[in-house]
């Protein structure tokens, strides 16, 4: 031990050899149900930040944790390497994208084992590597064999920047930019390989209400990105168009649809503009379906109401959009926020059509029409001035409506769209395609010929696998006849979308992964990482595990069990970033305080879902915990006490079960922080009672013991440090949970006592005036009144004193009784039950010496039967009296 603090550079480089030398991480492939805890995995951009080692210190110190308590632990490791970012590196270091990502991989590899992660890197995993990808290529093939892979063209999102597809879940914000770049993104015209998630929607929707281990945020989110509504089509014919169909969530509203809006780029809206210079240039210049106002602008086209009869004016209006529903609506401005918004502006009509339910409505009579010229009555009611149908509460309506319009028609719509899985990109998997330049069009690469590996890196603008011509001119499988490759790559979610399940078997080379071992470990127990992914990887995750249980044998149809989407690192309330100048490196924090202080100052700081500040002062505190535990454990080995097991001997007892069940219960449920508060809290008991006596030597140990196991999980080198100055052998990553003899209600209990009874000795002294207390007496409540408390907790009588007066031993209590009983029925709603009259002395007892410590005065503990009579009036269960003498 130096004057600094502990050797934690020693410490820690002594152990993780140790532990590599005895392959301890190891999962063999023979266990049968392992806990599988999962963090997802990083993206190699060469360097660890706190972000990466909150996250996997979350995951390791779990895994730690079950491993502890005697689970089979399978704890992986690997590397999304395919994506964007490598490639651009890779053009602007003049390099290419595969070298650029190994050296990235090695590096944060050797980080992460230096903050001491337990992963089994027998498992690792790559998926830029061609024995990954060629599954990815296997999988989309089997896709297509059962329908659900498609190529058609489409409007997609396109980066300019990136110079590539994006999915709908990688346009970010109203502003609609590239979640790689932020640059604004464009709309293009594109053949598009698509993965039909679609064809899953219903199932992804309605199984996420049994993802009772997610978090209801992630979950929200799934669902409204889904957007599943339920409603109704219906045609309006419009003049020298024909019939347009448009989707409604209310056709009981019809009858107040005072005008029909096109989205700007539904084919009637173009060949207005083709003709029209107005609604050209509202197309070209002024439609903003982000802006904060709906805007738009008359075709001079009418459209038939089918309910009405009536022509009705046709706009194109911006908040119209042509992937949502059917690109038409029909707009109420009456009950439609949006649509009332845009009829003021334009001077349309606003009708009421759907009235509030009166209080007092008999069902039959139609109410009043509702005002609405400043604001619309958007909830369901009952229809007015809907011709045969008022009266009629809008459920009703609707159903009748759809019923009677010949058009309408029940439909479902979603949000959801196709997975474009296209990428113009060199850096990914190529999709397993070629195109015949004969007749036989486009044609899948037999599995035999899997992997379609990439060619060397061309650095060119564009695509440079375009620029690959000797890789991108090949033979048809099935003629022999010339053929061009397909030149796109997949999305790299594609390759995150089954890791979990490679790492079961992540060396086979028969298949994507062994069924039989991913029906006995999958799905993944416990799964960590950031939110941002809830409506990209999760969702496509749980699509590929439903396909794969479909037509690949898979026994489970979810992906992950239990979700933990850990918050940010910050400094100084914002998120840590390059660009803001504020990011703190995880090596520098390594090298001064050791990775067992990061971890366990980050573990400590915040529940893992919430967002905490990065703090030096609390790193040095952290580190300074550490030192004093080693100095503690130290000069227990090297001065081994000899006091007696007296009652402060149980008192420290107690406090060590009261740690270890409080701290097991917080790590079942990942709030590490609570754990370790309780852990320093114990190292802060076993210190005071060193300094204050000479402690029973197996009391201190025990609880030195306890202290260094509960710490393991997030602290594992010095942990292990400490485990072999204490004598035990073994690995402490391999020793025994420590176990409690008290459950937690009865800690709650004793320790609610304890600190209650400290807080009345010290109001009693300081509304006083004592200066120097000579004595104090703590006395027990009798043990009648601990029977009336349990009465009155069960009863349900309403005259609770008069069933305490049936029990005779109250009774006899006389004014007494019924005194206590009026209290007892006063607050009869706050009532808790309290330790018994024994075990309440039992831990006042050995909780004696904390008082004497702090008033320097002898304390006794009293049953009711050895003490003053007036005194014992005021004791009740849970709250002894007290007296002190001055």
């Amino acid at each position: 031990m130096s004057d600094a603090g502990y050797d934690h550079a020693a410490v820690e480089r002594r152990w993780q050899e140790a532990w590599a030398d005895a392959d301890v991480y190891r999962t063999p492939d023979d266990v049968s149900d392992p806990t599988y805890v999962l963090g997802m995995y990083p993206y190699p951009s060469g360097k660890l930040h706190m972000g990466h080692v909150r996250n996997y210190t979350i995951t390791d110190a779990y895994a730690r944790y079950r491993r502890m308590r005697g689970d089979e632990v399978l704890h992986p490791m690997g590397w999304d390497a395919f994506g964007l970012p490598a490639e651009n590196a890779a053009k602007e270091r003049d390099t290419n994208p595969r070298d650029w990502t190994f050296d990235c991989i090695e590096t944060m590899r050797d980080q992460m084992k230096a903050m001491g992660f337990g992963y089994d890197w027998d498992r690792e995993i790559t998926t830029c590597t061609p024995d990954y990808y060629k599954w990815n290529q296997w999988l989309f093939t089997r896709f297509h064999e059962e329908g659900l892979v498609e190529r058609r063209d489409a409007e997609v999102n396109w980066c300019p920047e990136c110079e590539t597809v994006l999915a709908d879940e990688q346009v970010e914000g109203e502003a609609e930019l590239c979640w790689r770049c932020d640059t604004p993104v464009e709309t293009r015209e594109l053949e598009q390989w698509f993965l039909r998630i679609t064809e899953y929607a219903d199932e992804l929707l309605e199984a996420i209400d049994d993802l009772e281990g997610w978090p209801n945020s992630v979950r929200q989110m799934q669902r409204n990105w889904i957007g599943r509504q339920y409603g109704s089509e219906v045609d309006f014919e419009i003049e020298d168009h024909g019939p347009v169909t448009a989707f409604t969530t209310r056709i009981d509203t019809i009858f107040g649809a005072t005008f029909f809006a096109l989205a700007p780029d539904h084919p009637i809206s173009e060949a207005v503009a083709a003709e029209d210079d107005d609604v050209r240039h509202f197309i070209e210049h002024e439609a903003d379906p982000d802006g904060d106002e709906p805007n738009g602008v008359a075709t001079g086209l009418t459209a038939t109401n089918p309910a009405t009869g009536e022509e009705i004016p046709v706009y194109v209006a911006d908040f119209v959009l042509s992937d949502v529903g059917t690109g038409a609506l029909m707009a109420v401005p009456g009950h439609d926020e949006r649509d009332h918004a845009f009829a003021t502006k334009h001077d349309i009509d606003i009708v009421p059509v759907v009235a509030p339910e009166p209080d007092d409505w008999d069902g039959e009579t139609v109410p009043e029409a509702p005002d609405v010229s400043e604001e619309a009555f958007t909830d369901d009611g009952v229809l007015v001035d809907s011709g045969e149908y008022s009266g009629l509460e809008s459920e009703a309506a609707r159903e009748r409506l759809t019923a009677d319009l010949e058009s309408a028609q029940e439909t479902t719509q979603y949000q959801l769209r196709d997975w474009g899985i296209s990428r113009q990109r060199y850096w990914g998997t190529p999709i397993p395609v070629v195109h015949c330049h004969d007749d036989c069009g486009t044609v899948m690469v037999p599995e035999e010929d899997l992997p379609v590996e990439l060619p060397e890196f061309i650095n060119t603008t564009g695509n440079p696998l375009d620029a690959a011509e000797e890789w991108k001119q090949t033979t048809c499988p099935e003629c022999g006849g010339d053929a061009t490759r397909e030149t796109d790559t997949m999305d790299t979610f594609v390759d995150s979308s089954w890791y979990p399940l490679r790492f079961v078997s992540p060396g086979l080379e028969e298949a994507p992964f062994d069924v039989e071992q991913a029906n006995d470990w999958m799905p993944v127990d416990q799964y960590v990482g950031g939110i941002e992914h809830a409506v990209m990887h999760l969702l496509y995750s749980r699509f590929f595990t439903k396909v794969l249980a479909d037509h690949e044998g898979l026994e489970h149809r979810e992906p992950f069990t239990n979700l933990l989407a850990q918050g940010m690192v910050q400094l100084e309330g914002e998120k840590m970033s390059k660009s803001k100048g504020n990011v703190v490196s995880p090596q520098r924090i390594v090298e001064e305080y050791g990775a067992d202080t990061a971890r366990l100052f980050m573990m400590q700081a915040a529940q893992p879902e919430r967002d905490f500040d990065w703090s030096e002062e609390g790193v040095r505190s952290t580190y300074a915990y550490l030192t004093r535990l080693t100095e503690l454990v130290e000069g227990f080995v090297s001065d081994r006490p000899d006091g007696d097991d007296d009652a402060i001997a149980s008192y420290v007892d107690a406090e060590i079960d009261a740690t270890i069940a409080i701290a097991t219960a917080e790590y079942d449920d990942l709030t590490f922080n609570t754990a370790l508060r309780e852990t320093q809290d114990l190292t802060r008991t076993l210190r005071q009672y060193a300094e204050y006596t000479e402690p029973h030597a197996e009391t201190l140990e025990r609880g030195l013991s306890a202290v260094v196991r509960l710490l393991a999980p997030v602290a594992p080198h010095v942990a292990e440090e400490l485990s072999e100055t204490l004598g035990y052998d073994g690995f402490v990553v391999d020793a025994d949970w420590p176990a409690a003899k008290i459950d937690r209600d009865a800690v709650e209990k004793r320790r609610k006592l304890v600190e209650n009874t400290r807080e009345d000795v010290r109001d009693i002294v300081d509304v006083a005036g004592i200066d120097d207390p000579k004595a104090i007496d703590v006395v027990v409540a009798p043990e009648w009144k601990y029977d009336a408390l349990e009465i009155a907790i069960e009863s349900d009588a309403d005259n609770l004193i008069g069933e305490l007066m049936q029990q005779s031993h109250i009774r006899e209590q006389g004014d007494a009784a019924a005194s206590y009983g009026q209290d007892l029925q006063a607050e009869r709603e706050a009532l808790e039950l309290t330790l018994g009259p024994d075990a309440e002395r039992e831990a006042l007892e050995s909780a004696a010496w904390l008082l004497e410590r702090e008033f320097d005065a002898p304390v006794s503990v009293l049953p009711a039967d050895e003490a003053d009579a007036g005194t014992v009036k005021k004791a009740e269960p849970g709250r002894p009296a007290i007296e002190i003498e001055d």
